[in-house]
């Protein structure tokens, strides 16, 4: 990967509007974004666009989903200090990068795509036969690349997608990043580093182009990376004469791995509204209880005196995520020996659940009673983003020839 050190600390994600959030998605995703916020340049936006390939049919709802969601980000604590919130839509550079990618991706590149033939299974009561849903892919590649992050958290099943972003970007730099004069520019670039850091630099370089080596390739990186004299357009020649190619101009990500998220349904499933199975972050206490007191249990526990197995009952699954080791323990000696029954072993995921709601919930009020302190918070993300977006596509503009002299 090549990039300067300011894009490898950049970290882009992104989720589909679908309206009020739950404990699914607030362990499975919020929780790492709230960590991340604070390590790295972090960007977060509202994938409408991609709604659409799977709801193109009905869009109505997209922009109350989109309200809803961004509340529940907030709520969360996703500082606008800390991380640009933004809007896909509102940021048309996503759009043009994904069609001028589109010309240079081979058709087979997303055809292959797991997630393409797995959700089309999946959806069969959907039409999905359509460009927009092939594409989506090199969507998000676009939305990666737009803004050169250098890391994209995902999930071991979502890697592809970062794979295929990597694929797509090396072609692109293969194709347009011979800029001419490329090599006299990149040793003028190298004469900036004053003589010893440049004759440093031919030495890793020609460790690595000749023998492979890749600590000195990491060294020479390093090494152009520390220079606060060049430019960003230095740096990037100079990445991409080192790894004997042209200029770098759309880096390639790397996957940041996140951990698969602990977070049941109701009923033991993956916590999904498909599922109907969900308890959302902005239920009232009294809803939440109720629903948390009448989840099913270990069928075998008829009778109060009947003893159970933990880890036959949803319960237990909540227990792995909100209690420590000593109420498991109480949990397992407890459940086995029918010495506690199914509501007494209930009542510290309802303490812990209404205690991680609490705080958020409060927030939740404040911001659903200033609809404009949102949209302020998405006008300013959006701003930010933009320019970010804009510079991108100018380099892009520029490398493809689509700049007139």
């Amino acid at each position: 990967m090549s990039s300067v050190s300011a894009q490898h600390a950049r970290v882009l994600s992104g989720m589909r509007p679908t309206g009020r959030l739950h404990l699914g998605h607030y362990h499975g995703v919020l929780k790492n974004w709230l960590e991340l916020q604070h390590e790295y340049e972090c960007f977060f936006f509202v994938a409408d666009w991609h709604a659409l390939t799977t709801h193109y049919d009905d869009p109505t709802g997209i922009p109350n989903s989109t309200r809803e969601m961004v509340i529940d980000w907030l709520a969360a604590g996703l500082n606008p200090g800390s991380a640009t919130i933004f809007v896909q839509s509102r940021v048309p550079e996503h759009a043009e990068l994904h069609l001028l990618l589109s010309m240079m991706t081979p058709l087979g590149w997303l055809e292959r795509v797991p997630t393409y033939k797995d959700q089309q299974e999946r959806l069969k009561e959907r039409d999905l036969a359509t460009y927009g849903f092939l594409g989506y892919p090199l969507l998000q590649s676009a939305d990666i690349l737009v803004y050169k992050a250098g890391q994209v958290p995902v999930g071991e099943d979502q890697v592809a997608h970062v794979e295929l972003t990597r694929e797509v970007a090396r072609r692109f730099n293969h194709l347009y990043g011979r800029e001419p004069g490329f090599e006299e520019r990149a040793e003028d670039a190298k004469r900036k580093m004053g003589k010893k850091n440049a004759k440093l630099f031919d030495t890793h370089k020609r460790r690595y182009q000749e023998q492979g080596d890749g600590e000195a390739l990491e060294i020479a990186r390093a090494l152009v990376e520390g220079q606060g004299n060049l430019t960003v357009a230095d740096r990037e020649r100079l990445l991409g004469y080192l790894e004997g190619g042209g200029r770098v101009i759309l880096p390639e990500p790397q996957p940041l791995l996140t951990k698969a998220s602990r977070m049941p349904g109701l009923d033991g499933q993956k916590m999904s509204k498909s599922y109907n199975n969900t308890i959302a972050l902005r239920d009232s206490p009294a809803v939440v209880e109720k629903a948390l007191r009448t989840m099913p249990t270990d069928p075998a526990r008829v009778r109060r005196t009947d003893a159970g197995d933990p880890q036959k009952c949803p319960v237990w699954q909540f227990h792995q995520v909100y209690s420590n080791d000593a109420v498991r323990d109480w949990v397992q000696t407890g459940c086995r020996s029918a010495g506690i029954g199914c509501l007494e072993c209930k009542q510290p995921i309802i303490d812990g659940v209404l205690a991680e709601l609490l705080p958020m919930q409060a927030r939740a009020v404040e911001y659903e009673a200033q609809p404009e302190l949102v949209r302020s918070v998405l006008n300013e993300g959006c701003e930010r983003a933009r320019e970010v977006a804009r510079e991108t596509l100018d380099e892009v503009r520029h490398a493809m020839s689509l700049v007139m002299a």
